[in-house]
C-alpha cells in the first residue's frame, strides 16, 4: 500500500495518463463531446479534477458532500463549484424513496420521516415499505431533509467517462483499479511494446456496435421481451472478428432461452442465423425436441461431413441414433471409444474436511510416487511457459493497453494462423531438450505474470521438474496441438490428479468421480484423444464403504 500512498493523488494521475492514452491513438475516433471532456478536464482547478475522478472511481452517482472526505482534495464543496458549470454534476437533484433510503443513515431516516420508536427498531426495507404509498414521488434531496446541512451531488458524466474507460481497456470489465493493483504489485501485465497505431477499436463504429451489444446484454438479462432485444441488436460486423464474436455469443444466448420457454421456432430461427460455436448442434436438437426429425437428420448428416469441431462431432454422434430410429433407418455402428483403465475404489468416508479428489490422491500417493492434484493447470502451464513468446508477440490488435491477461484475440479464428512461425519455434524445441530450460527459465523469470494460460498458484518448482522429467516430450506436443486447435474449448477437461514414478520416468493421469459422478463431454474428449495416443490414463470410480459416525 505505501508505493500507492507516498502519491495521494495516483488517482488523477491514471486518469490523465488513459486520457492522454486515448487522445494519443484514438482521437480520430472521438465524438465532440469525448474530445470536449478531455480538454475541459484538464483545464480544471486539481481540486475539482480530483474530486471528479475520486465519484467517477466510487460505486453509485449520489454523493453527499459530507461524505467526501480526501485530504489532498480539501473542501469538497468548494472543489464541486468548479465542476457545476461542466454539466458533468448537479447539485441538490431530485432522487426517489430508494434513492434516499440509499444515501441516509437510519436514525436519520427516523428524524427526517418523524418515526415512532417503534417504527425506529424496523429495518431499513421494512421502513421504506411502509413509505412508499405515501411518499412514492421523486423531490430534490432538500425537500426530503430539509435540516440535512448537507449538499448531494450527482454525477451525470459517468456514461461519457464509461465509454472512455472502454475505448481504453477495449472492453467494460476492466476499470480503473487495474492501474492500483497494478502498481501495489498485486497483478503484474507482461510488457508487450504497444505502438502508437495499436487499438482496440478501429472505427467510431465499432465502439457503439459494442455500446448497443452491452445495452442489449443488460436488457436480455434484465427479462425484456426478446423481440424487443432482437430488434435493438447492431448488425453482423463484417471487418471485426471478436466485436461479432460478442454479438453471436448474445445472439446464442438469447436462442438458448427461447429453447428453454420451448419455444421452438423462434429458437430454431435465431440457432439457424447463428455462428456461435455450438450452435448448429442446437438447431438440430431443437428441431428433434419439435418433432421435426426428417429436417434434422438432414442437417446432422450435413454437418457430420465437416464438424466445427470435437464438440460437435460428440455431440452429433449422440443425436445421431436417437433420429436413426425415429426415421426408421438402420442404426450406424457407434464409433469404438479406446480403452481406458477403470481404477475402482471403496473407501471410507473421512470425518471431516474431505473432497473426493484429496481422499484418491492420499489414497493412491507413495514417497516414490507423488500424486498431484493438478486438474486443467498444469497441462495449460507447460503449454503457456514454453509458448510464451508466441502467446506474447505484439500481432497488430493483440495489445493496445499496458494491462492485457493475454492477446486481445486469444478465440479469434485465426488465433494461431497469425502466429504459426512464433509457435512452429516454440513447438520445434520439443524435437530437442531445449524446452526443458525454456519451460523452466520463463517459470523464474515471469513468476506472477497474468497469463491465460499458467496458474502460478497451481504450480511449483517441484511440480514443473516432475512433469519435465516424466512426461515425454512427444506426450507434450501431442497434448500443445491439440489445445491448439481449440483454445476455448480445449483448455479444460483433463484428469483430475497426476501420478508420478521418477525412478522410472513415467506418469499416469486419473480423472476421479465420486457416487454419483459422470464424466463430462470435454473429460471424455481429453479421455479419448489420450488413450487414443497411447498416453496413460485412468478413470477412479470412488464409493464410501462406510461414512462417519
Amino acid at each position: 500500500m505505501r508505493k500507492v500512498l507516498e502519491n495521494p493523488l495516483y488517482y488523477l494521475d491514471n486518469f490523465h495518463r488513459v486520457l492522454a492514452w486515448i487522445s494519443e491513438r484514438y482521437g480520430d475516433l472521438l465524438s465532440d463531446d469525448e474530445r470536449a471532456f478531455i480538454g475541459t478536464f484538464c483545464a480544471l482547478p486539481q481540486p475539482a479534477r480530483a474530486l471528479f475522478v475520486r465519484m467517477v472511481m466510487r460505486k453509485g452517482t449520489l454523493f453527499r458532500a459530507s461524505k467526501l472526505n480526501y485530504a489532498e482534495i480539501g473542501c469538497a464543496e468548494t472543489a464541486a463549484r468548479a465542476l457545476l458549470a461542466t454539466g458533468w454534476i448537479a447539485i441538490d437533484p431530485v432522487i426517489t424513496l430508494d434513492e434516499l433510503f440509499e444515501l441516509l443513515l437510519k436514525n436519520e431516516i427516523g428524524a427526517v420521516f418523524g418515526l415512532s420508536l417503534h417504527e425506529k427498531a424496523a429495518r431499513k426495507d421494512e421502513q421504506r415499505a411502509a413509505l412508499r404509498a405515501q411518499f412514492g414521488d421523486p423531490r430534490a434531496f432538500s425537500s426530503w431533509y430539509r435540516d440535512a446541512g448537507d449538499h448531494v451531488y450527482r454525477i451525470l458524466a459517468k456514461p461519457l467517462c464509461d465509454r472512455l474507460r472502454l475505448i481504453f481497456f477495449g472492453n467494460l470489465h476492466q476499470d480503473w483499479t487495474e492501474f492500483v493493483l497494478s502498481d501495489l504489485g498485486v497483478f503484474k501485465y507482461e510488457q508487450v511494446e504497444c505502438s502508437g497505431a495499436a487499438r482496440g477499436f478501429r472505427h467510431r463504429r465499432d465502439i457503439d456496435d459494442y455500446l448497443a451489444l452491452q445495452h442489449c446484454k443488460e436488457r436480455f438479462h434484465a427479462g425484456d421481451p426478446l423481440a424487443l432485444v432482437l430488434q435493438a441488436l447492431p448488425p453482423a460486423v463484417a471487418d471485426n472478428a471478436w466485436l461479432d464474436s460478442r454479438r453471436e455469443r448474445l445472439l446464442y444466448q438469447i436462442a438458448q432461452h427461447a429453447e428453454k420457454q420451448q419455444d421452438w421456432p423462434a429458437a430454431y430461427a435465431l440457432y439457424a442465423q447463428c455462428r456461435f460455436p455450438g450452435a448448429r448442434g442446437r438447431a438440430i436438437r431443437v428441431l428433434e425436441k419439435d418433432g421435426q426429425h426428417g429436417r434434422a437428420y438432414a442437417l446432422l448428416t450435413q454437418a457430420m461431413q465437416a464438424p466445427e469441431s470435437d464438440a460437435e462431432r460428440q455431440q452429433l454422434e449422440r443425436i445421431a441414433p436417437r433420429l436413426q430410429r425415429q426415421l426408421g433407418h438402420p442404426r450406424a455402428a457407434a464409433r469404438r471409444r479406446p480403452a481406458v483403465e477403470r481404477i475402482d475404489l471403496a473407501l471410507p468416508m473421512p470425518a471431516h474436511d474431505w473432497w473426493v479428489e484429496g481422499v484418491v490422491r492420499e489414497h493412491l500417493a507413495r514417497a516414490e510416487a507423488p500424486v498431484f492434484y493438478v486438474e486443467n493447470a498444469l497441462i495449460n502451464a507447460l503449454f503457456g511457459l514454453l509458448c510464451w513468446r508466441a502467446i506474447f508477440s505484439a500481432i497488430p490488435g493483440a495489445f493496445f493497453h499496458p494491462f492485457h491477461r493475454g492477446p486481445a484475440d486469444l478465440h479469434s479464428a485465426d488465433f494461431f494462423q497469425r502466429r504459426a512461425a512464433a509457435f512452429q519455434l516454440c513447438l520445434d524445441e520439443l524435437d530437442s531438450d531445449a524446452y526443458q530450460a525454456t519451460i523452466r527459465a520463463t517459470y523464474a523469470d515471469k513468476c506472477g505474470v497474468q497469463s491465460p494460460f499458467v496458474a502460478w498458484e497451481a504450480l511449483s518448482a517441484e511440480l514443473i521438474d516432475l512433469a519435465l522429467a516424466c512426461i515425454p516430450a512427444a506426450h507434450l506436443k501431442k497434448w500443445f496441438d491439440r489445445i491448439l486447435l481449440d483454445l476455448k474449448a480445449n483448455r479444460s477437461g483433463f484428469p483430475d490428479l497426476i501420478q508420478f514414478w521418477p525412478a522410472e520416468r513415467r506418469y499416469n493421469m486419473i480423472e476421479v468421480k465420486g457416487p454419483g459422478d459422470r464424466l463430462q463431454d470435454n473429460q471424455l474428449r481429453w479421455i479419448d484423444y489420450c488413450a487414443a495416443h497411447q498416453m496413460p490414463i485412468s478413470v477412479c470410480y470412488l464409493q464410501w464403504t462406510e461414512t462417519p459416525a
